[in-house]
């Protein structure tokens, strides 16, 4: 007996006659593998110009991907190895209107005269500062009143300053209390820092005797009345 065969149709391919399966496609590749080729010729055209490629790394591809990459091309990228550093430009110049209540119970102030003291008076005029920040996590401390910008001399003693000088510079640090602690950004005794300090009577206590822990340092800043 003959064996009838399908005719192949005209203008077609005769893998896709009928009667005869579909040939397997290759699979395609994962978005993953065509992020990261993209990825390697940016690099490359990047590294061949001496810079990075733009936008910093794509998403979906890792550390350590771009870590390998980036040791075979030889790029000094930053973002390959690390991420970019923050910026908080935006708090410098930030003024805020305190009084700064000691947990001795003593308001800070400073007089015409430049004499640092406590007072329990609260809106006495000579306890209002004008907290500015000039970088991040220093401040300056002015009284409104006077005028007179509160600083620390080399020796730990608190004074009214006429003129703003890196003497009137304080790290201002959020305590776990809540309190504020001011350790003077220039001058250190014997390693350690000496904080803006009032005792329990309301005077102030020399920086080098001032430890981070004691009460005698913990101020909080309160809004004015």
């Amino acid at each position: 007996m003959c064996k009838w065969k399908p005719p192949v149709v005209a203008g077609l391919c005769p893998d896709l006659a009928i009667g005869t399966a579909p040939p397997t496609l290759p699979p395609l590749p994962s978005a993953a593998s065509v992020c990261l080729a993209c990825f390697t010729l940016l690099l490359a055209a990047g590294t061949a110009l001496g810079g990075c490629p733009p936008g910093g790394p794509p998403g979906g591809v890792g550390r350590e991907p771009l870590r390998a990459l980036a040791a075979a091309g030889g790029g000094n990228c930053s973002w390959t190895l690390e991420r970019h550093t923050r910026s908080y430009n935006h708090l410098e110049g930030d003024v805020r209107l305190r009084r700064l209540y000691s947990a001795n119970k003593f308001f800070l102030c400073i007089d015409k005269t430049g004499k640092v003291d406590g007072t329990r008076r609260k809106n006495y005029a000579d306890s209002l500062m004008e907290i500015r920040s000039v970088s991040v996590g220093v401040v300056a401390i002015k009284s409104v009143s006077t005028g007179l910008y509160l600083a620390m001399s080399k020796k730990g003693t608190l004074f009214g300053s006429v003129k703003y000088n890196p003497s009137c510079k304080f790290k201002e640090r959020i305590e776990e209390n809540g309190y504020n602690t001011y350790a003077s950004l220039r001058w250190k005794h014997g390693g350690r820092q000496m904080f803006v300090s009032l005792n329990g009577r309301g005077k102030p206590r020399r920086g080098h005797k001032a430890r981070r822990r004691h009460p005698s340092t913990h101020f909080l800043p309160m809004l004015p009345s």
